[in-house]
C-alpha cells in the first residue's frame, strides 16, 4: 500500500498525520500554520503529500453532532477544492471526525504530553482521522 496523509483542518493550524508504508498505521507528523492563508497551506501540503509519495490524503470532515453540515464544511470543501486543483492524481476521502479531538486530548493526557502546546493536538486528531479510515479498510 502506498502512503496516506490525514488531515485535521482548520482555520488557525492544520494537523498532518502519515501512515506507514503498509496502510496499518497513523503517525502524527507536523502542522501547519493555517493562518498563512489557503494558498500557502494548500502548497506546503502538497510539498508533503510530494515528499512522501503519497498518493491519497483523508480529510476530517467536520460534520455537527446531529450529522449535518455547517459553516466548517464550507471551509474544508474550498481547501479540498484548492488541493484538488494543484493535484488533481491524489485521492480525497473526507471522513467523519466528530469526536476526533476529544479522543486525541484524552489520549495526550494519558501519555503525559501537556496540551498547552499548539498544535499537538491537531496532530493527534490528523493521526485519529487517518487511523479510522485505515481500520476501516481492513474491515472491508
Amino acid at each position: 500500500m502506498d502512503r496516506v496523509i490525514g488531515i485535521d483542518y482548520g482555520d488557525s493550524r492544520i494537523g498532518i498525520a502519515l501512515s506507514d508504508p503498509f496502510g496499518w498505521g497513523a503517525s502524527p507528523l507536523c502542522v501547519v500554520d493555517g493562518k498563512q492563508g489557503l494558498k500557502k497551506a494548500v502548497a506546503e501540503i502538497v510539498s508533503l503529500v510530494d515528499k512522501n509519495a503519497a498518493v491519497k490524503i483523508v480529510i476530517g470532515y467536520p460534520l455537527n453532532m446531529n450529522g449535518t453540515q455547517g459553516p466548517r464544511v464550507q471551509r474544508t470543501e474550498r481547501f479540498i477544492e484548492a488541493f484538488s486543483l494543484e493535484r488533481p492524481d491524489v485521492e480525497v476521502v473526507r471522513w467523519d471526525e466528530r469526536l476526533t479531538t476529544v479522543a486525541a486530548d484524552r489520549t495526550m493526557r494519558e501519555l503525559g504530553i501537556s496540551q498547552r502546546e499548539k498544535g499537538v493536538s491537531d496532530k493527534f486528531a490528523a493521526a485519529f482521522i487517518l487511523q479510522g479510515y485505515l481500520d476501516s479498510l481492513k474491515n472491508k
